[in-house]
């Protein structure tokens, strides 16, 4: 696939390049690139590399982003995994309880006054007309939704989580391909009342169900615990012997001769009955 000589340039003393065009389907503009070289006093002239190069007009591949560029919300498949950083600064470490200070230390008491005094305070700032005091059978029965005129009866409940449980739950494929469950995964936020047993809300922005409601035992590749994004491998750098010449023959090694073949017992003559 290699065309006509297309240009000649000098690299040096006693080095050219000479370029050849390119025949190959979809190398449009590209050339052959070949390097010879002649050594000082010397008569032969040795080829240096070939190798083919882009031309001012070369057809040329788009310039390469990193996946964490070219992801998109909804890229996500089922058996797709979406590694997080280290580092990632939608995730922070859980509650493990091992700053908590001990009940009867200092610091716990002065905690707690800080505390009261902080709620005192905003207790001051804040009127509410329908403030209730914290305690009370009014301020439980706020917390839990019975204030409302209705709530969701039982069929309710179980009906919205039949819907919940069918789009995004334990049997859709992306689940049944994901390395874990959204039980244990930082981007869920749980839900309140009795639904938060085994519902809560996705807020992985590249997850397929983000800002839905999906089962405790739905998941996908997007897991927060699912791998650490690895870091890219550095290369290793070009070996380059400019100490030692490479001797290519251009034919094969000629026969020197026939090499003869020994018989354990007495040659015949096959040639005679």
């Amino acid at each position: 696939m290699v065309g006509e000589h297309v240009a000649l340039v000098s690299e040096g003393d006693r080095v050219v390049t000479h370029y050849f065009e390119c025949k190959e389907p979809g190398y449009r503009g590209w050339r052959w690139a070949v390097t010879v070289a002649r050594a000082s006093r010397a008569k032969n002239v040795t080829l240096d590399e070939a190798v083919l190069l882009p031309g001012a007009d070369a057809l040329l591949a788009p310039e390469w982003v990193p996946w964490s560029e070219r992801l998109r919300p909804g890229d996500m498949g089922p058996g797709d995994l979406l590694p997080t950083e280290a580092e990632d600064l939608r995730l922070e470490p859980g509650y493990t309880g091992e700053d908590e200070p001990p009940p009867n230390s200092v610091v716990s008491e002065m905690s707690e006054e800080l505390a009261d005094l902080v709620d005192a305070e905003d207790a001051e700032l804040t009127t509410r007309p329908e403030a209730t005091d914290r305690g009370s059978i009014a301020a439980v029965a706020e917390e839990l939704g019975m204030r409302r005129a209705r709530v969701l009866s039982r069929y309710g409940l179980h009906a919205a989580a039949d819907r919940w449980d069918e789009s995004f739950g334990a049997k859709t494929p992306m689940a049944q391909a994901a390395p874990a469950s959204c039980d244990t995964c930082a981007f869920l936020v749980p839900v309140a009342g009795s639904l938060r047993q085994a519902f809560g809300v996705c807020a992985n922005e590249f997850s397929p169900a983000d800002g839905r409601v999906v089962s405790l035992s739905y998941g996908c590749g997007g897991h927060s615990e699912a791998a650490v994004m690895p870091k890219p491998p550095k290369p290793a750098p070009h070996a380059l012997d400019t100490m030692q010449v490479d001797e290519y023959l251009l034919r094969p090694p000629r026969d020197s001769g026939s090499v003869p073949v020994e018989t354990d017992g007495p040659s015949e003559d096959l040639g005679h009955s």
